[in-house]
């Protein structure tokens, strides 16, 4: 009986023999970069690993607590291992937070107060954070409680305006939210070196300001982080790349004492901050989580660029493009047709291992000013760090495709929502 071959596995999933050689032909060019991709990979693993032993992780520190939570030294522990990996003083790291965009509203509620005013030198914030500010209304925005907003649109090639930068910092400017990644825009991520460059700009302009970075898909894609280059706070959900496709649920924030105090009592109550929140069981899964995430981050960049490759190769316009450097997990790939969107979120969920058999559709997303098509079959569900993708149902139709867990599982993703795509006959070959 004859050994089944790796091709002949791709062709029983519904892969054409031709879709099969013309992605293995773009694969074969990316040695070299996946080879820089691991080598950042293996520097943060020994971070991350180097934490958690100074940290003195221990077997005791994996089992939970419940209800009040008091003494908690497993939640202590990973509080530890998070400010030492990010280099803050502080680290706000809980179950109870229960996506990005609630951490990032805890990191701004607890650190603003009436009158304050909010400056963002990346132009437009993400979708979900317009309500939180009330730059959309929304009932408990930040907005109802007397804070203002204010941005500063980024030049046409993609760097930041520095005269309007200061030119809109005032007497009321309290905070600077950077958004890292680019959210559902075809603009250039943030480099973590620029995030530096801006707030050393800033910082000489209004010193105490306070400078929170979006931090979310930009974890350990690069050997340093936002906040090793002057931020006050960096915001992130553990859903994407710290979880490790592990954790559950939840968010982290890490930075200054005084930042993560005040979030913490936001979070909490006024006078318990963060002595209460039991971990309910699932520290050992937060730890761990964090512990893969830098293996775990490279098999999505890998991942990213395979894609942006077959791409660009097929004509279309991809964000990063095929040769530029990676600031986060995020490939979008502007597609200019609804049709288009369709067909590859299908093959990403067809390529799933979970819910694979389903057919994804556009819907009223909350948060969202239009309906969004999301593919995702993931063991953590809407776990970014998995392998999705999802998509505005807007001009200029553009996909943002991020995840995998391993590289393996991303490659066969996107063969698969190209497969999607020659199926219908959208392109020509």
């Amino acid at each position: 009986m004859s050994k089944t071959t790796l091709k002949d596995y791709y062709l029983s999933l519904g892969i054409d023999e031709k879709v099969y050689d013309f992605c293995s032909d773009i694969e074969a060019g990316l040695e070299d970069r996946f080879k820089d991709i691991d080598n950042i990979a293996e520097y943060n693993q020994i971070k991350v690993l180097k934490a958690m032993q100074e940290a003195r992780l221990a077997e005791e520190h994996l089992n939970g607590t419940t209800g009040y939570g008091y003494n908690d030294s497993g939640r202590e522990a990973v509080e530890e291992i998070y400010a030492k990996v990010f280099g803050t003083e502080e680290a706000l790291v809980r179950q109870q937070i229960t996506c990005g965009t609630h951490a990032l509203y805890i990191a701004l509620s607890a650190n603003l107060r009436p009158g304050d005013e909010i400056l963002s030198p990346v132009g437009k914030v993400y979708d979900t954070l317009e309500g939180v500010i009330g730059v959309r209304e929304s009932k408990g925005s930040l907005a109802e409680f007397g804070i203002t907003f204010r941005q500063v649109d980024l030049l046409p090639d993609g760097s930041f305006d520095y005269d309007s930068i200061k030119a809109n910092i005032n007497e009321k400017t309290k905070l600077i939210e950077i958004q890292r990644s680019k959210g559902y825009d075809v603009r250039p991520t943030l480099s973590v070196e620029q995030i530096g460059e801006v707030i050393s700009f800033i910082k000489g302009i209004k010193p105490d300001v306070i400078c929170m970075v979006d931090n979310c898909y930009g974890e350990f894609v690069e050997t340093i982080e936002p906040s090793e280059v002057g931020a006050d706070m960096v915001v992130g959900s553990l859903i994407k790349n710290p979880g490790g496709g592990l954790a559950p649920i939840g968010g982290y924030i890490c930075g200054t004492k005084e930042c993560i105090d005040n979030c913490a009592y936001r979070l909490t109550s006024p006078g318990l901050g963060k002595e209460v929140g039991a971990s309910l069981g699932v520290t050992r899964n937060i730890a761990q989580g964090l512990f893969m995430a830098p293996t775990v981050t490279a098999s999505a960049l890998k991942g990213a660029i395979f894609a942006a490759n077959i791409y660009e190769k097929l004509g279309f316009k991809t964000v990063p493009n095929a040769t530029e450097d990676r600031y986060d997990i995020i490939q979008a790939v502007e597609f200019g047709k609804p049709e288009l969107i369709q067909a590859f979120c299908e093959g990403i969920q067809a390529a799933a291992p979970v819910d694979s058999y389903v057919t994804p559709v556009p819907w009223d997303m909350p948060g969202y000013d239009s309906q969004v098509i999301m593919a995702a079959g993931a063991f953590v569900s809407g776990a970014s760090i998995e392998l999705s993708a999802d998509a505005p149902m807007k001009e200029p139709y553009a996909v943002y495709f991020q995840g995998g867990l391993t590289y393996e599982h991303a490659k066969f993703g996107i063969m698969m929502s190209l497969q999607k795509i020659v199926e219908k006959g959208l392109i020509v070959w």
